[in-house]
Parts: structure tokens; C-alpha cells; sequence
């Protein structure tokens, strides 16, 4: 495991041992606290002795998400007993659920404008990020992707969430509103940890302004094909201080922005090739007078018949936005 990830959980274990030696002088101190205050002292042990997330029984690294998410786990996967497996699928499966809860819900209409999306998880949870909500200065649209893979990401993704919708709150500029969210995000992560992503402001009149944080180009998909819109900053989480310039246009009645996370452009064929951000282009460039439902569903059937049967292997989240006439 890297230095910075186990520096993090030394703190995090000594935090945890304090807090342990703080309740077991309680009254009403529960017994089983002991157990929990051994586990801890043994994992800050093999911190100490270099053995730290490794599984005990087959030497192998223990998943890094898992550790982050319980640096008290002492096996991999694969050793397991059948008792924790049910226990890990159903903690997998309550994860799930919560996530999907967390997305927008089914049938929003917000005022002048059609949205549509498609979250897909490669696996039971999630890294992709995907928001709407109406708000009194216009509809606010987020589409990211976190770092990672798996339970650890599925944390952060909930994170993000959490920090949007109450700086949304505060009807904060769009600019302030990803900077305050970026020193968040990066004060409450690990090194190497980030995100990124789209944050937008779409108004009644068709007026758009977004940050894009390291993103995938947003397409602007109007009457004469589609025109890319590249990142206007650094993924989320990188540095504890920096801008993020918005980027503004204007949507003209049935225009569409067309936004997707690299499950999409980094799919790979059985020869190995990747789906790419041409083709992307290309095929929205070809639906320009579709509704957001249907542009959605074309994308998926042209991924579908690239992909030659192969397995999904990546999260894939697309969000169309488009002005009502």
C-alpha cells in the first residue's frame, strides 16, 4: 500500500484508539470495546512491523478500497469465510441501494427544459457522480467520475453529493460554488484521490454557464452537428486551492448538451480498440433533432454493437439536457 494511504490510516487507527481509551474509562463502558481497542492496537503493529494489508493467510495485498473503508480487515477476498461474504454482499447490496437513492429522480421536468440520464455500475456500487435539481436561479446538472474503483469510490461519490446539494443552498456563483466544494473534497480525501466533473447552471432563457473539472468535453449538440467543449480546470481534489473559470453559452430552442463519463469513450472492442471521443461526437453529431430519451438509448445501442458481447468493465453515466422549445 502507498506511503500517503498508510500514513492516512495510522492516523485514522491512532484517532480511533484514543477515542477507545476515552470510552473504556466510562461507567457504562461496554466489554466488547477491548476487543475493538486489541484489533486496533494489532493493526497499527503491522503498520509498524511492514505487514500492514496483507491478507494472513495467503501474504497477498489486501484491496485497497476495502482497507480505506475498514483498516481493521485482515483478508483478502478470496479468504474470506462464507459468514463474512454474506455479510460483505449484504453491506455491497445496502450500498447500492443507497446510491440509486441518490440519483435524480425518474420523470423530473424542470421549467424550459428535457433531461434525461443513465447510470450504469460496472459492478454492485458505483464511482460515477450524477445530480439534477431545480433551484430558484435555474436547473443545476453535475456529471463526474471519482477516482477508483469499488466501495471506495462509491464513499466519495456519496460525498460529492452530500457537498453539492448543501452549497446549492447557499445559491452560491457557480465558480465559488466548485472552489468551496473542491477545498471540501480535498481536505476530507486521500492523496491521489479526486474527481472530475461537470457542474452546470441552465436557466429559463437558455442561457448555460459550467465549470468542467478535468472532464470529458461536453458536447454542444445544435442544428449543425456537434461542437466539443473541453475541461475549463483541474480535477476536483488536486489542489486544496485553485480556480475553476466558467465557461457560458446559449442554448437555442431543441439544442442539447450531451455529457458522459469514460465507462462510454473507454470501452474497448474485441480488437482492443477504445470507443473514443470521435465517435462520440460523430454519432451525437448525427442526432441532433433527437429528444434526450432517444439520444440516450442511441448511444447505449451503438456502445452495445461496439462492444462485440464484451463485459462492461468501467461505470457508465450519460446525462442529456436539452432547451424545450
Amino acid at each position: 500500500m502507498a506511503t500517503a494511504e498508510q500514513t492516512y490510516l495510522r492516523t485514522e487507527l491512532e484517532q480511533r484508539r484514543q477515542r477507545l481509551h476515552e470510552a473504556l474509562h466510562s461507567p457504562a463502558a461496554d466489554a466488547s470495546l477491548s476487543e475493538l481497542l486489541t484489533a486496533v492496537d494489532t493493526a497499527l503493529s503491522r503498520i509498524d512491523q511492514g505487514t500492514f494489508g496483507l491478507c494472513e493467510t495467503c501474504n497477498e495485498t489486501i484491496e485497497t478500497d476495502r482497507l480505506l473503508a475498514d483498516p481493521l480487515v485482515r483478508f483478502c477476498l478470496d479468504h474470506l469465510t462464507s459468514a463474512e461474504q454474506r455479510a460483505l454482499e449484504s453491506d455491497l447490496s445496502l450500498a447500492a441501494r443507497i446510491q440509486r437513492a441518490l440519483l435524480p429522480k425518474a420523470g423530473l421536468a424542470p421549467a424550459g427544459w428535457n433531461v434525461r440520464y443513465h447510470y450504469q455500475p460496472a459492478g454492485l456500487v458505483s464511482g460515477d457522480y450524477c445530480d439534477l435539481f431545480e433551484t430558484d436561479g435555474g436547473l443545476l446538472f453535475m456529471l463526474g467520475d471519482v477516482s477508483g474503483k469499488g466501495v471506495a469510490a462509491s464513499m466519495l461519490m456519496s460525498h460529492l453529493h452530500a457537498t453539492f446539494r448543501s452549497l446549492a443552498e447557499a445559491a452560491l456563483p457557480l465558480d465559488r460554488m466548485v472552489e468551496d466544494a473542491n477545498r471540501i473534497f480535498c481536505e476530507s480525501t486521500l492523496a491521489g484521490q479526486f474527481a472530475t466533473l461537470v457542474v452546470g447552471r441552465a436557466a429559463h432563457d437558455g442561457s448555460v454557464e459550467f465549470v468542467s473539472a478535468g472532464h470529458l468535453p461536453l458536447l454542444h449538440i445544435h442544428g449543425d452537428g456537434a461542437t466539443p467543449k473541453d475541461s475549463t480546470g483541474v480535477p476536483l481534489g488536486m489542489f486544496c486551492s485553485t480556480r475553476f473559470p466558467v465557461h457560458r453559452l446559449t442554448l437555442a430552442p431543441d439544442d442539447t448538451l450531451f455529457l458522459y463519463t469514460d465507462g462510454l469513450t473507454e470501452a474497448r472492442n474485441r480488437a482492443g480498440a477504445e470507443y473514443g471521443l470521435h465517435r462520440v461526437r460523430t454519432l451525437a453529431a448525427r442526432h441532433t433533432g433527437i429528444e434526450p430519451a432517444g439520444l440516450i438509448s442511441e448511444c447505449l445501442q451503438d456502445l452495445l454493437n461496439f462492444r462485440e458481447g464484451l463485459k462492461q468493465t468501467d461505470d457508465l453515466t450519460l446525462l442529456a439536457v436539452r432547451r424545450a422549445e
